[in-house]
């Protein structure tokens, strides 16, 4: 079967061979030292930081000073297990300019989850924010909130002359075999994101990004930090309680251009039109990624403020590539458009290396290895790397359908990786730490839906005996899981589904709870 049509590379020139990612970002503070970059948000009205793009470039030169100075060198690991600070950034940023490769932790991982990483990683440093716990280091070096304080008052050190190919970052995300692994990007992945500022953000210099995420995630990090400081944009991030209805008043406080949110914000923001309508005056548009935007919460949202959601779909892999846009605004039933400079097809889920399906056919979602934003490949996991692809196409998944125009309707995971609140979880990390509960034989885990546009982790498990209390095994699973991944339901069944071969039958599973 073919395709015809398939998208190229567009108005982007390739990404410069001498390419640093820090560098890239912090480009504008030469041209307009004294804009804003960073507000750090406390309360409506209330900033706890104000930077300007010069101080910010001139602070992550400082910090890649200071973390050169204790030893960090090119090409070195460093775990970052910091919380919702602007430390965050500066790190991160910080070590990418002098050629080392940082990692960010998420700070709701217990430190079980963080013991699995640093096996998998060893790191030559971690930096630990303040409140944070860390497992037994085995003798890695810890900067603590200390010495990273220190860090700022460094002596600058300069932009490392890395090649675009060069490692920059690694996250790490959950996969279908039960452990997390680590995503390598390459320097290279800053130069491809210039592809969202028009086919997603309608990004501009005078634009004012409110980002509803902590500084630690990684959604944040790209949409809300990366992009508007490489635009010359200002970037503003709530650091205060937790409080989901603060969104729209922080907007109208500091006048937000632009919103970003998972779906699970904007519908927690519903049930008062004149506060929305009111806080999102100033507002072009708002921006959904992470898990499907249901269509009562993107009517209602808009409904309220007059303002339309761009919605995208992404992955650790490559971060957004289709994507919604002011150009090409929401089809009610699609996920969005291929952004320009971007190549994606759909392959025959049974098919070889060339065997593309026609428009309007279901199959395999696909992006071209030869895109800027792909990743190097999965950290000490060659495998695993090369499965991924089918020859010119990395192979994302996810199922869906392109039509004539290029409109990508998404049909869902080809694999079982469940979404929990915009990240993905395996099934196989959950099932693992319920299996060392005494009294658990056998589990398995689903994402089941609550009502429209939210879904909850239910697991399925054998006793060793009596059912165990549900309050034990949430308890138990706390200890071992992040929040986001832990079972809000658990169900005592006396055998799992299996196929003939001994497979767990997850839609059985998913059939099961829906009749209860």
């Amino acid at each position: 079967m073919t395709q015809d049509a398939l998208f190229d590379e567009g108005p982007f020139a390739p990404c410069p061979e001498t390419f640093n990612m820090a560098a890239h970002t912090f480009a504008p503070a030469l041209r307009a030292p004294e804009r804003t970059a960073l507000e750090v948000l406390w309360a409506p009205g209330e900033m706890a930081e104000h930077w300007t793009h010069g101080a910010l470039r001139e602070a992550v030169l400082r910090v890649a000073g200071g973390l050169a100075a204790v030893g960090i060198g090119r090409g070195d690991r460093v775990l970052l297990r910091i919380g919702n600070s602007s430390d965050f950034p500066l790190l991160f940023f910080g070590a990418i300019a002098l050629g080392a490769v940082p990692v960010p932790t998420s700070s709701m991982l217990t430190p079980h989850e963080i013991a699995v990483i640093l096996a998998d990683l060893e790191p030559a440093f971690i930096c630990r924010g303040e409140g944070l716990e860390l497992p037994d280091t085995g003798g890695i070096p810890v900067l603590g909130p200390e010495e990273i304080r220190e860090l700022r008052e460094a002596g600058p050190g300069e932009f490392a002359a890395t090649r675009a190919e060069d490692p920059a970052f690694m996250i790490y995300t959950s996969g279908t075999g039960g452990r997390p692994k680590g995503v390598l990007h390459a320097q290279r992945a800053a130069w491809a994101r210039r592809m969202m500022w028009q086919g997603w953000y309608g990004l501009g210099a005078d634009d004012r990004m409110l980002h509803a995420g902590a500084f630690n995630w990684t959604y944040t990090l790209g949409a809300g930090l990366t992009d508007p400081w490489a635009m010359g944009a200002a970037a503003l991030i709530y650091a205060g309680p937790p409080d989901r209805h603060v969104w729209p008043h922080l907007a109208e406080a500091h006048r937000a251009t632009i919103f970003a949110a998972v779906p699970g914000v904007y519908r927690q923001m519903l049930g008062d039109d004149a506060a929305l309508a009111r806080g999102f005056a100033h507002l072009r548009h708002g921006l959904s990624a992470g898990e499907a935007l249901p269509k009562q919460v993107a009517a209602a949202w808009s409904g309220a403020t007059g303002k339309p959601i761009h919605e995208a779909l992404g992955m650790s892999e490559i971060s957004t590539y289709i994507s919604f846009s002011p150009d090409r605004p929401r089809i009610e039933g699609r996920a969005g458009y291929p952004q320009p400079g971007r190549r994606v097809a759909i392959l025959a889920e049974d098919g070889g290396a060339e065997d593309l399906a026609l428009r309007g056919e279901d199959g395999l979602l696909a992006v071209s290895r030869r895109d800027p934003g792909l990743m190097l490949g999965y950290w000490r996991r060659p495998e695993e790397t090369a499965e991924a692809f089918r020859g010119e196409w990395f192979l994302t998944s996810d199922r869906a359908r392109m039509d004539e125009d290029g409109a990508i309707t998404y049909l869902g995971r080809a694999d079982d990786v469940m979404n929990a609140g915009g990240f993905r979880v395996s099934p196989a990390e959950v099932e693992y730490a319920l299996l060392h509960h005494p009294g658990v034989a056998e589990a398995a885990v689903v994402a089941t839906p609550v009502r429209e546009g939210v879904s909850i982790i239910t697991a399925f498990y054998v006793p060793r005996g009596a059912a165990v209390a549900e309050e034990e095994l949430a308890a138990h699973c706390a200890g071992e899981l992040a929040r986001y991944k832990c079972p809000r339901a658990f169900r005592a069944v006396e055998a799992l589904p299996r196929s003939a071969n001994g497979k767990i039958q997850r839609r059985h599973l998913r059939a099961m709870e829906g009749d209860a």
